[in-house]
């Protein structure tokens, strides 16, 4: 089983990527491959324009990336309420062509750290929303790390008990779930929620 990870912060100290790290200690305690996508900063802005002829380098990398990837597992923080702006963007450039995008039917978990109380509680609603427009089977499971600051160890990894259960539960729920999809074909009706669309999410 293959997981990627991906952190919504580019900051080098990211409290968000520290978890994302920590995360894919515990996938691969439960006998899956993980990789972190570390290629976010190098996705330009949105344009259809460089999307009819072939895209650029940088997205296709992040879309064969997700593509190879039997799920997804996304940790973001909170800026202004919101997904931050290059992780928006990624998504984007992902979603398209919304029939075949690689993340359309793909089991994905959001989790969030944030320096403030709230643990970027709004930063994932909006995130889950984002991913299951895009056709994505986002996972049940929600986390939210606040006062990050004070939430890791100094080898990066979750110094509270009941923080690590609640990661480790998400875990294994994006697991069970990459797994259902895998042996059946089919999401499990059970653990993931979609949202219908009759168009590709935006208009050009």
């Amino acid at each position: 089983m293959r997981v990627l990870g991906i952190s919504g912060s580019l900051r080098g100290g990211s409290y968000n990527t520290a978890l994302l790290r920590h995360v894919g200690e515990l996938f691969e305690a439960e006998g899956a491959e993980f990789g972190i996508y570390d290629g976010l900063r190098d996705v330009p802005p949105y344009d259809e324009d460089d999307d009819t002829e072939g895209a650029p380098e940088a997205v296709s990398r992040i879309r064969e990336a997700v593509r190879d990837a039997d799920a997804v597992f996304f940790v973001t923080p909170e800026y202004n309420s919101s997904i931050p702006g290059g992780l928006k963007n990624a998504l984007d450039w992902i979603s398209r062509p919304f029939a075949t995008n690689p993340l359309r039917y793909k089991p994905v978990a959001v989790i969030g750290a944030s320096a403030g109380m709230f643990g970027a509680v709004w930063a994932q609603a909006e995130l889950r929303k984002v991913l299951g427009a895009i056709g994505a089977r986002v996972s049940e499971g929600e986390v939210a790390v606040g006062h990050a600051a004070e939430r890791f160890d100094e080898n990066g990894r979750l110094n509270e008990p009941n923080l690590e259960q609640e990661v480790h539960e998400v875990v294994l729920t994006l697991l069970g779930d990459a797994q259902s999809a895998a042996q059946t074909g089919q999401p499990s009706a059970n653990s993931f929620t979609t949202h219908k669309l009759n168009t590709g999410g935006y208009e050009s």
